[in-house]
């Protein structure tokens, strides 16, 4: 048995990749296991398997003690010794307990390990095989279908096409052939998974780079894509070489490229715009074919109104607002459309005034409840300033008033001579209303 191993071994390392060691090791594990379940035992165990000679044999491992608790995982020193007398307290010591009928134990998981790794070995080569098809187009057959999901055979692998991912009102027949777009690959306990789509918006986007030249050289960008799989959708482009019409590149000649897409989404219908930077030229060719006189914003919103001639009203929105809710994606705007009339009478609203012009919407409730508009804060660094100044002025008024009442004491008292009696009066007179007459009939002088 050991012999055909290594060689189903080495056939499994050439032919799908797997590692030799990587079975060993696995297969060492899955022996572990297989020994305990099949003989009971609940002692440390290792196995071990000697290619050169392809023989399996199992150890138990003990530690060496002083006092042995559980034989089933220790062994005394002085046993230990009777082998070594190197062993110390601590060291493992590897008694082989192989069964003599633990071949055909071991020939039965051998088998089941190697078939799970190739399992597991396919199962990796496909996942990584498909997950670089992610965000990409696939080509497969419809396998089979049930009430709810789509199989499709992609080759090495069975992709499932949900509810979600199917365009409403398409059919398949067994053996036909579809594209679809790998929306995700995942790994799972199952194997790869792949998810698929025939509705998402970036399938429209993959064919477009698969029929237009221009597109897959980046010379023409799909700027963003609005989509109704099945019915309609709106794509805006942009061209980065001005010597190229983005539209007319995505066209084509007599319309040739966007039947192609068209045709494999069996009847789509398709807007394409010119992409600019201009939000109120974008919702206009947004709202093609549409005309559109004018674009009103909404402040500090993502939101507009726009005006419409009254006979391209019900262009403007569309067969059940289809054409105004692509239009509304595509631009990432809110979009209310009017015609002419119907805006007339909107600008007399309170409903404009209250979006356009809220400010005065504001003033005119205040005053109705007759409460004045705040008046703006003066600013702290004039307050301080003003305060300051205020407090020196009434510091420089109490200093002159006491001046003024010490010079009149020394008049009232007669402690100034004739030439200082008249400065203090001068002085006084000059910081009052108070005349000299005045003071000589206060003080009687």
């Amino acid at each position: 048995m050991g012999k055909e191993l290594i060689q189903a071994f080495e056939t499994l390392e050439n032919e799908k990749g797997i590692s030799k060691e990587v079975i060993i090791e696995a297969l060492e594990a899955a022996l572990v296991s297989a020994y305990k379940r099949n003989y009971k035992q609940a002692q440390n165990v290792e196995v071990h398997f000697d290619e050169k000679k392809g023989e399996i044999k199992v150890y138990a491992v003990k530690e060496v003690v002083d006092l042995v608790m559980d034989s089933t995982l220790e062994v005394s020193l002085e046993e230990a010794h009777e082998r070594n007398t190197a062993y110390e307290v601590g060291d493992k010591i590897r008694f082989e307990v192989t069964p003599k009928d633990f071949g055909r134990i071991a020939a039965q998981t051998a088998k089941q390990v190697v078939t799970q790794r190739i399992r597991e070995a396919e199962r990796n080569i496909i996942y990584n095989e498909f997950i670089d098809y992610e965000d990409d187009l696939l080509t497969g057959t419809v396998e089979r279908q049930d009430r709810r999901y789509v199989y499709i055979n992609l080759g090495k692998i069975e992709a499932a096409l949900t509810p979600e991912g199917q365009i409403p009102g398409e059919h398949f027949e067994s053996h036909d052939r579809v594209q679809v777009y790998v929306e995700r690959v995942e790994n799972t306990t199952k194997g790869p998974q792949i998810y698929v789509s025939r509705s998402h918006p970036n399938m429209l986007k993959r064919l477009f780079e698969q029929e237009v030249p221009e597109i897959y050289d980046g010379t023409v960008e799909i700027k963003a894509i609005a989509r109704e799989a099945g019915d309609r959708s709106k794509m805006a482009v942009y061209s980065h070489d001005p010597n190229v019409d983005a539209v007319g590149t995505c066209v084509g000649p007599r319309g040739s490229r966007v039947q192609t897409i068209v045709d494999e989404l069996h009847g789509e219908n398709m807007d394409i715009v010119e992409w600019t930077e201009d939000p109120a030229q974008l919702i206009k060719n947004a709202l093609n074919p549409a005309e559109v006189l004018e674009v009103h914003f909404v402040p500090n919103e993502r939101s507009c109104v726009v005006v419409v001639p009254n006979h391209h009203l019900s262009l403007a929105i569309g067969k059940r607002g289809q054409n105004a809710r692509l239009a509304a994606k595509l631009t990432n705007y809110k979009i209310d459309i009017k015609s002419e009339e119907e805006f007339d009478a909107f600008q007399a609203s309170e409903e404009y005034e209250a979006l356009f012009h809220p400010e005065m919407v504001e003033e005119e409730v205040l005053a109705e409840e007759g409460t004045a508009p705040a008046e703006p804060a003066e600013d702290d660094e004039l307050l301080a300033v003003a305060d300051e100044v205020e407090a020196i002025e009434e510091e420089v008024a109490a200093e002159d008033l006491d001046d003024q009442g010490l010079r009149a004491d020394d008049i009232e008292e007669g402690n100034l001579g004739p030439d200082q009696m008249e400065d203090a009066v001068a002085d006084i007179e000059n910081d009052s209303e108070t005349s000299y007459d005045d003071l000589q009939e206060d003080f009687e002088i």
